[in-house]
């Protein structure tokens, strides 16, 4: 279907947006949308999810398209495919040519059974002519590659797709609008869990509701898959089974965002499963929130986002540290990243038309060292965009990078430590991406007990396992684990908290 919420205009300020980032006058942009896909060996077909830099680019939420933008004429085009009025029986009607004028933001549609003509014609035309694409698989498939051999045409793969993460990290109030839309059917589901959570005996059920819930307010696809873990499951950061009993448990975590007309929500809520909470769970629930409070407070255009991420590990060790999970001298913990241990993932992202956004040149959180380090960042690929990638692992010393990022202060093996067990200095932190106005990114701290993480690395590390108590550390265990995540728009003296789910026990 074609989104008819989208108003007149918007894809074209994107196209703008981008061409004031490839800062060229000439050229073609060329960006083709999801095909029709099937599952392998089946007739059955797959799931549809329109591909993001083609939707930002068009508005259209249609399979088989595609979208030219003319650089130095300034027309933006979008080509649908033709239906054969038979096929209507089968796959009912689309929209047709003036149905995608009057919805879209576009200057012209075409069908694409013309393009090849038009991309022809537009390469003789040109003294020099040059397509951009996002990567040379995007490459028109009515090029063949004997044509593109013999023509002067260039293929740049470089700088589009920079460009368009650039246009894409500062949202423009339309898209702000979708994305609060978003947390609003979100939240509303989320409330409904809490509201019913007494009387579910299952992991499954909280996620059926949660979908119904969204479903009900037009928001049939998910963001991301439903997180709803329990236990021990909620120390688990990308936990998707959703199939365990709630009985015997402290705290459940349901990590669950829908999306709307293609934009993202992301919103985390730990919500009790017994009215006879340990002493131990509320402590760890009151520290993530005031780890989530004391950055949303800090939110403001010109900070640091890594910046936040500091305070949030801080204020963890602090408390952690109080309590006896970490011992020895504060300084020392905090140098080895030793929290880490129990705060192992970045404080949040960008969000937008995905669930972790685009960054744009500069990364928010995480320098490209890291990512790649991570095979999360190999040249075009999406594996950055998958949900085992929603949350950025920090480890201890990309956590000791970020403090001696900030602070200018030369990493040192500790002195307690041999030299033939020190850990290798943790690589140059560049992730330097200031907040600014119209950004909207999550703040999502968390503190895990997942027992074989801690005790599989961090215990037996000669940098680490004198840090941590392991008497007091078994007391917590049964916590499992905690997070609170909230949508944060930037603006232009502060934020704007989108997220409306209710976090009091």
């Amino acid at each position: 279907m074609m989104h008819t919420e989208l108003t007149h205009g918007e894809a074209k300020l994107h196209a703008r947006k981008v061409a004031a980032e490839l800062k060229t006058g000439n050229g073609l942009v060329f960006l083709p949308g999801e095909p029709t896909r099937t599952w392998e060996y089946s007739d059955q077909a797959l799931p549809f999810r329109q591909r993001r830099y083609f939707y930002y680019l068009s508005g259209a939420d249609l399979a088989d398209c595609a979208v030219t933008y003319d650089l130095a004429t300034d027309h933006l085009t979008l080509w649908i495919p033709y239906v054969e009025p038979r096929q209507v029986l089968w796959n009912g009607r689309t929209p047709s040519l003036d149905e995608c004028l009057e919805k879209s933001a576009v200057d012209s549609v075409r069908y694409t059974r013309e393009l090849s003509a038009f991309l022809h014609a537009y390469i003789h035309q040109q003294d020099d002519p040059i397509i951009f694409l996002l990567d040379r698989t995007q490459a028109p498939v009515e090029l063949d590659s004997d044509f593109l051999a013999r023509s002067l045409v260039k293929l740049d793969v470089a700088s589009l797709k920079p460009a368009m993460d650039e246009a894409r990290v500062i949202k423009t109030d339309y898209e702000i609008d979708l994305i609060r839309k978003a947390n609003e059917i979100s939240s509303a589901a989320h409330r409904a869990v809490r509201d019913r959570l007494a009387d579910f005996t299952n992991e499954r059920e909280v996620e059926a509701l949660f979908h119904s819930e969204c479903a009900l307010r037009r928001a049939k696809r998910q963001a991301y898959p439903v997180i709803a873990g329990s236990g021990d499951n909620a120390a688990t950061l990308h936990y998707e089974a959703n199939d365990q009993p709630l009985a015997d448990k402290q705290f459940l975590v349901l990590d669950a965002g829908c999306e709307y007309a293609c934009y993202a929500s992301d919103v985390t809520r730990t919500l009790p499963l017994t009215d006879a909470l340990s002493s131990e769970s509320r402590t760890i629930y009151r520290l993530v929130q005031r780890m989530q409070q004391a950055c949303i407070d800090a939110v403001r255009p010109g900070v640091l986002f890594y910046s936040l991420h500091l305070r949030a590990a801080h204020l963890a060790l602090t408390v952690l540290h109080r309590i006896g999970i970490l011992k020895g001298h504060p300084d020392k913990i905090w140098l080895a990243g030793t929290v880490a241990a129990f705060f192992p993932h970045g404080l949040g992202h960008h969000i937008g038309l995905e669930t972790h956004d685009v960054s744009g040149r500069d990364r928010l959180l995480l320098s490209r060292f890291e990512l790649e380090s991570l095979g999360l960042d190999r040249g075009n690929n999406n594996a950055s965009r998958s949900a085992k990638a929603k949350r950025q692992f920090v480890s201890p010393e990309t956590l000791v990078a970020m403090h001696s990022g900030q602070y200018g202060i030369a990493w040192k093996p500790d002195e307690t430590e041999e030299t033939s067990t020190a850990a290798a200095p943790p690589p140059p932190y560049s992730g330097r991406q200031k907040l600014g106005p119209g950004m909207v990114v999550t703040v999502e701290p968390g503190i895990y007990f997942c027992r074989e993480y801690i005790e599989g690395y961090f215990l037996r590390s000669d940098r680490h396992k004198h840090y941590i108590d392991v008497e007091q550390l078994e007391r917590y265990y049964h916590v499992g684990g905690v997070r609170i995540e909230d949508d944060i728009l930037v603006t232009e003296t502060g934020y704007e908290n989108l997220t409306s789910a209710p976090k009091v026990i």
